[in-house]
């Protein structure tokens, strides 16, 4: 069975509501609801000890892409998170820590291109890990992540949304 992630907020290759764009509390001139969406995954490989969830632009105009969201630590015995887990006042599975995002602070941040760009691509990657925890803080960068992402990932999964304004 292979490993696979859905998502029941947005269909692989579609545009994603404004439900799920940046607010405009963070001044990029966007005003959505900065609501994670929601993703499930599946077929995990055996020796799987934890999950992590990230959301990437590649097509960010800054050389490095943009990191919109970063979890670590997500019990095994976890197959999905909420929509809403990212925000604020979000639920995510215990032990779960988000970790610091392009934006600056831990938390889910929506996509927000520039004005008249082309459509950009979220990925929403979940990583099958074979460590219980990352070591790892809430301010580790999104490099350092990857990083550890890179040497205990046993498979990977991703959905990708669109959003152009």
């Amino acid at each position: 069975m292979a490993f696979t992630v859905t998502s029941n907020s947005f269909k692989d290759g579609d545009y994603l509501r404004s439900d799920f764009i940046l607010s405009a509390d963070f001044g990029f001139g966007c005003a959505g609801g900065n609501k994670s969406p929601h993703l499930r995954w599946s077929g995990a490989p055996e020796g799987t000890k934890s999950f992590a969830v990230t959301c990437y632009d590649p097509d960010a105009p800054t050389g490095s892409g943009f990191w919109h969201w970063l979890v670590v630590n997500i019990p095994a015995n976890a197959s999905e998170l909420a929509e809403g887990a990212g925000s604020a006042n979000g639920k995510l599975p215990a032990g779960a820590l988000q970790t610091r995002t392009d934006f600056g602070a831990p938390g889910y941040g929506g996509p927000c291109p520039p004005e008249g760009d082309h459509p950009h691509r979220y990925l929403f990657t979940v990583f099958a890990v074979k460590a219980d925890k990352l070591d790892v803080k809430a301010e580790t960068s999104a490099a350092v992540v990857g990083f550890n992402l890179h040497f205990n990932t046993l498979a990977k999964a991703a959905v990708m949304g669109l959003f152009k304004r």
